[in-house]
Parts: C-alpha cells; sequence; structure tokens
C-alpha cells in the first residue's frame, strides 16, 4: 500500500504537527482503501457507482461506492472517518481485489501510523516533546489529568489495521465482523451481534444463519469451551443454510426466467458419420495444442522450416492443452454454421427495453456466432461465453472448453470478465451427458441468457431400424433437449433450425469444403 506522509522534524510518524497555545495536535495523513475480498470466487470487480466524491467528509461505514461483480452487486462502505481526496478507480472499470479504490484524508490520532496499538502502549514521542517544552512556571503547578482517550476500533475493512489490533477490542455489536446486510437483519430483529462473535464465517464473521439460529431458539448458539458436546442419543436438528453468493444469483435468475415463456423441442442426432472421422482428427492434433507429454520427442529428419522458419504461433497455456478431441466442440462449431444461415439466433434481445417501456420492444443481431456453455463449478454454475465461434477452428474450440473447464474447477472460481462478458452469447449449449443417462430434458432460458439453450445428452449405440432397407442399422445418437424464448422465436423456426444443425452434425464432411 501506497502511504503519502508529511514531514514533521518532532515526529518519528512522519505527520504533519500543528502549533497550538495549549498543546500540540496531530496532523493529517493518506489512507490508501484497498478493494477487499467480498466473496468467494471474486477476483475483480466493476465499479458501477459512486456515492461520493472529492472533498466529501465521510464517517466509517458510510457507504461510499458500488461494485459489480459476475453475479451481483455489493456496497462497499469507509474504513475511516475523513476527507475523501482522491478516486482511484473510474465509474466503468474494473478493480482487481486488494487494489486501491480511493484516498482518504484521516486525523494520525485517530488511525496512527504505527502498527500496533494498546492502551498500555507509552506515550507518542510529540507528547513528550510538548510536555518537556512547557513554561517554568507550569511545572510549579500540578500538571492537569487529562481523562484517557478512548481507543477507537477499528472498521473490519481497514486494511491499515493488523489482525491483532482488531481482535485487542473487546467485543461489541460495533467491531464484530460483520456484513452490512446482517448488521440491519440483527438490528430489525433486536439482536445484539456481540452476543454471537466470533461467527460461523471466514476470520469469525458473523453470517446471517448465525442471527436466525439464535433467534429459533432459547440457547444461546456459542457454548463455552467447557461444555460438552451433545450425546449421540439426543435427536438431530435441523440445520439451517444460507445460499451461497453464486447460487443466490442463481436463484434469483431463474425467479426471472418465469418471465419468459419456454417452447421447448427434443430429438436426437446421428453422430455415427462423425464418430468415423474423430480418429483421423484426433491423430491431427496441431502441435501447439498437445501437452509436452504427447508431443513428438524427436523433430522430424526432414522439416519444413529448413527454408523459412515461420513465426511461432503463441505458447498456449498448460490448461489450454489437451490430447483427445470430443464431439463437443465439432457440435458447437455445426451449431455455428447454423447460426449464420439463421440469423434469428444470432440475435438478443436489446438490453435497454423494458417491460415498463412505451416503445416497442427490439432485438439485436450480431455479425458472428456468440454461444456460453453451462459450466457446473464447486462454487456454483456459470455461463461462460465462446465468441465468435464461427471463426474458429474445431481444435481451437477444444482448447478454450478445456481452459474454462480448468478455471471453473478453481476454489475460488478463476473465471473472469474476460470469460463472463456482460453481453454473454445468444445461445447457450448445456453438455449434461457427461454427468447423467438420461434421455431428455427440460433447460430453463434465464434472461441475458439468448434467445435459446439446448442441453446435449450422452451419445448411444442404438439400433435404428428405419436404415438398412427395413432390416435395421446400428447407430451412434445424441439426444438434444431445446428451450426458445417464445416471445421472439416461433415454434417452427425453431424445429427448422435444428433440422439445418443436423444437416451439418451428420454429414460432418461439409466442413471440409467450409475450410475447418
Amino acid at each position: 500500500m501506497v502511504r503519502l506522509h508529511i514531514l514533521s522534524l518532532a515526529s518519528e510518524y512522519s505527520v504533519l504537527t500543528y502549533l497550538h497555545s495549549s498543546a500540540a495536535c496531530w496532523g493529517k495523513v493518506l489512507r490508501t482503501f484497498k478493494l477487499a475480498d467480498i466473496g468467494e470466487g471474486i477476483t475483480e470487480c466493476e465499479v458501477i457507482r459512486w456515492t461520493v466524491n472529492p472533498p466529501n467528509q465521510v464517517s466509517a461505514f458510510d457507504t461510499l461506492c458500488e461494485v459489480q461483480s459476475d453475479k451481483a452487486s455489493v456496497e462497499i462502505t469507509s474504513p475511516f472517518d475523513g476527507t475523501i481526496k482522491e478516486l482511484l478507480v473510474k465509474e466503468g472499470e474494473v478493480a482487481k481485489v486488494g487494489a486501491g479504490l480511493c484516498t482518504i484524508e484521516v486525523d494520525e490520532d485517530e488511525y496512527p501510523a504505527s502498527d500496533e496499538q494498546s492502551s498500555s502502549s507509552p506515550p507518542h514521542p510529540e507528547q513528550e516533546a510538548t510536555q518537556s517544552e512547557k513554561l517554568p512556571a507550569e511545572k510549579s503547578q500540578p500538571p492537569a489529568q487529562d481523562p484517557p482517550k478512548p481507543q477507537r476500533r477499528p472498521h473490519p475493512l481497514d486494511p491499515n489495521v493488523p489482525q491483532e489490533s482488531k481482535t485487542a477490542f473487546s467485543p461489541n455489536a460495533g467491531n464484530v465482523l460483520a456484513a452490512p446486510s446482517v448488521r440491519h437483519f440483527a438490528k430489525q430483529s433486536g439482536v445484539d451481534l456481540a452476543k454471537l462473535a466470533p461467527g460461523s464465517g471466514k476470520g469469525g464473521r458473523i453470517e446471517k444463519k448465525d442471527v436466525e439460529t439464535y433467534l429459533a431458539g432459547p440457547k444461546e448458539p456459542k457454548t463455552s469451551p467447557g461444555a460438552q458436546a451433545p450425546s449421540p442419543s439426543e435427536p438431530a436438528q435441523d440445520i439451517v443454510v444460507e445460499l451461497g453468493r453464486t447460487r443466490y444469483g442463481m436463484w434469483k435468475a431463474m425467479v426471472q426466467s418465469l418471465q419468459i415463456p419456454h417452447f421447448g423441442y427434443s430429438t436426437s442426432l446421428d453422430i455415427t458419420a462423425l464418430n468415423e472421422i474423430m480418429p483421423i482428427l484426433n491423430s491431427n492434433i496441431p502441435s501447439r495444442y498437445l501437452p509436452p507429454s504427447s508431443k513428438p520427442s524427436h523433430p522430424p529428419a526432414i522439416s519444413p522450416s529448413s527454408f523459412y522458419a515461420e513465426p511461432s504461433p503463441p505458447v498456449l497455456d498448460p490448461s489450454a492443452q489437451f490430447h483427445k478431441l470430443t464431439y463437443l466442440p465439432i457440435l458447437l462449431k455445426t451449431l455455428s454454421k447454423a447460426m449464420h444461415e439463421w440469423p434469428l439466433f444470432r440475435s438478443s434481445i436489446t438490453p435497454t427495453w423494458s417491460p415498463s417501456s412505451p416503445d416497442k420492444p427490439t432485438v439485436t443481431l450480431r455479425p458472428h456466432a456468440d454461444i456460453n456453455i453451462a459450466l457446473s463449478t464447486p462454487t456454483g454454475l456459470y455461463t461462460p461465453t465462446l465468441q465468435r465461434v464461427d471463426t474458429h477452428s474445431v481444435y481451437s474450440l477444444a482448447s478454450q472448453l478445456k481452459r474454462l473447464s480448468h478455471l471453473g474447477r478453481q476454489v475460488p472460481s478463476g473465471l473472469t470478465l474476460a470469460e463472463l462478458p456482460r453481453r454473454g452469447g445468444t445461445l447457450t449449449v448445456s453438455n449434461i451427458g457427461g454427468i447423467g443417462d438420461g434421455e431428455s430434458a427440460s433447460p430453463v432460458l434465464v434472461p441475458g441468457g439468448g434467445v435459446a439453450i439446448v442441453a446435449v445428452g450422452r451419445a448411444k449405440w442404438v439400433w435404428d431400424v428405419n436404415r438398412g432397407d427395413g432390416k435395421g442399422e446400428r447407430r451412434l445418437k445424441i439426444a438434444v433437449s431445446w428451450s426458445a424464448d417464445h416471445r421472439v422465436v416461433e415454434g417452427a423456426e425453431l424445429v427448422a433450425f435444428i433440422e439445418t444443425w443436423r444437416s451439418w452434425v451428420e454429414a460432418p464432411q461439409r466442413l471440409i469444403a467450409e475450410g475447418v
């Protein structure tokens, strides 16, 4: 953290001392307020709006700004009493966790620069110097005993106060760790947060479920260290679990999905021909996509670069490399081909329109195929976007899918705004075949998720009696279940679009002429 000091000859803490006829006064220092970790999986946030501007006066716990993560918006409160001097991140810009948001001018005596504070600390050198310079006449008088100044409680998000200083204060409702929404809920319920500290959250933070548990029964949620655990013979109690940030975002999205009239359609695609060319595609994966263990150990005896060495392509992250191609990248590629034949499925409802608007709704047509991928992760459901799918090869798409899967498995999630753009895609693909063996599904379309969504099932070998001159043939088929926004897409249009997609999937040789 960068801290600006104004030099003073009489201070070891480099603060400006203003002279006064009765006593020495402390000066002003600038403190940089950093963006704290506001939730699991959050690595950066966009500043939506500032509620303060320089040189506004603020108090601790006053709202400074509102930030937007990939799933929710959060209000950020001030850790200091002071004056706003500079906003380091403008509205609309993205701030990383740990980066400075703004600078606040504070009183040095309210927020000392010392790393350790306690009520038993010796007086500061400025105080000693001032006392030694008093007039001789004042020495004959008994010194006035000023009442000790109460020690100021630190803000839970104050980055300049060490953890031991925060815990040195006796617990009360003001200095316990709790989000503003939890404090408001506790205040409305008449609960003293000091009775619940430390909470069940990270670092002893009090969660809403702690307050609800306290309200649910007469017993205190916290027990003394010597209390005995309940015996196994006691009946088990219900546990109230608060939804996490990402799951609560899914809750709200599903509630909003009730505003969309869905049209569903299920069918199956014959991928027998596609399966036959998979060995060829897998044996010719470009070397830049292969992990080191799968690359040839020896260079070829005769190299094409002996005449002229072409510039090497960008080196891929190991998480984006793969050794085997699956069906999904090819299904996405063929889907983008169908989307180019059907501009309706490259369209999305213009976000500026709202149900209360007097104007007619509009749709925005995009030049390329942007497709969302439903991704189930340890921290919740995300829908990262593959942009311009029509411009990528199947190998490039496989690499991007591998990278998204790696980022999603991280705890906290490694997905950023680059993979989760605000605009999103016009279609969403959910690959449920890797999890279950179901025949069909009913995918749900949410606002902002495009005009349609498809759930892709597991490939199965079946006996198709309609082939082979009535004798039947063994074919590899994959089930697909669609849901479309019936406000924009007619049922007949969805069925015709799926048949266009089928013509590409079941005859993958068409991709050769298109120059994949």
